[in-house]
């Protein structure tokens, strides 16, 4: 026998010998993870499956309007699928790329030979001024529609029919 029998305060454990301790045979088998209810605290493991996103972040879902606001506009303007799109946190510092607006809250940059034009949103500024999540997604699709505009040299109202002309 290559484990003894102890008595430890009454209880029985397992004490391995210096046999066991050099063949490793009085290492302990795994055990199985519990799966029951226990405590009635609910059965253990994920709640969704992996590929299921419980919760997205902000800039996840910041993201995901954008790319809805496209999509609504590449239906009536295709050549909108050779533009390239960006998401970034804040404008730059440098003023120069700043019109009257205090803050912008989108650019289209064309100066760049050999790549596609790309359209730039602003994630904070754009944030900072909705009130709530339906506000979010009228305003980053206000402002798609902007440069959208700006871009293709046309009023929004054009870019957009169904816009109020605000």
């Amino acid at each position: 026998m290559t484990v003894a029998e102890g008595r430890i305060g009454g209880y029985a454990r397992s004490v391995p010998t210096t046999a066991s301790i050099r063949s490793g045979a009085g290492q302990e088998p795994r055990r199985r993870k519990h799966t029951r209810d226990r405590r009635g605290r609910g059965l253990r493991g994920p709640l969704a499956p992996p590929q299921v996103p419980l919760a997205l972040t902000r800039a996840e879902q910041f993201d995901e309007l954008v790319l809805d606001a496209v999509e609504r506009l590449e239906r009536r303007w295709p050549r909108l699928s050779e533009v390239e799109l960006a998401v970034e946190e804040v404008p730059p510092a440098d003023a120069e790329h700043w019109s009257d607006e205090a803050v912008p809250l989108g650019r289209v940059i064309t100066d760049r030979p050999g790549e596609p034009v790309r359209i730039v949103i602003y994630r904070r500024p754009v944030e900072a001024r909705a009130a709530g999540r339906p506000e979010l997604a009228d305003l980053v699709y206000e402002v798609v529609v902007e440069q959208v505009a700006e871009l293709m040299g046309i009023e929004p109202d054009e870019v957009d029919e169904g816009r109020d002309g605000e």
